[in-house]
């Protein structure tokens, strides 16, 4: 996971803490939203990701959230990013992903979640 937090740091110029929380926004997310099969190949191929998802879901619990992708993006946003660094982290992560499972899986897992394929 390292790598990617590095990426988002160089790429999309957010801090190291920010990075490590909107990776796990987005990796909570996409375990909620798609299809359970489609998503499990991804976390079984990034090392050390189910802290980042753990850690995202244990912030969450007990507090009234907005789900789906409109509720990833108020996360996103509410740990400090703009609209734009939220794009931007967004295609790392799909690229990064893509990097590690290939880009018909993650077309799958895209085209399994309403309206996702706008923000990469």
């Amino acid at each position: 996971m390292d790598e990617l937090i590095g990426r988002l740091v160089a790429n999309v110029g957010v801090d190291r803490a920010t990075a490590e929380k909107a990776v796990g926004i987005i990796l909570d997310f996409l375990v909620k939203e798609a299809p359970p099969d489609k998503v499990q190949p991804l976390i079984d191929k990034l090392p050390g990701v189910q802290a980042f998802i753990d850690a995202q879901q244990a912030e969450s619990s007990g507090m009234f959230a907005m789900g789906g992708l409109m509720g990833a993006g108020t996360k996103l946003m509410g740990a400090g990013l703009s609209m734009g660094q939220v794009q931007g982290v967004t295609k790392e992560v799909i690229a990064f992903a893509r990097e590690k499972i290939g880009d018909d899986a993650i077309g799958e897992i895209v085209g399994a979640i309403p309206g996702l394929s706008q923000f990469i």
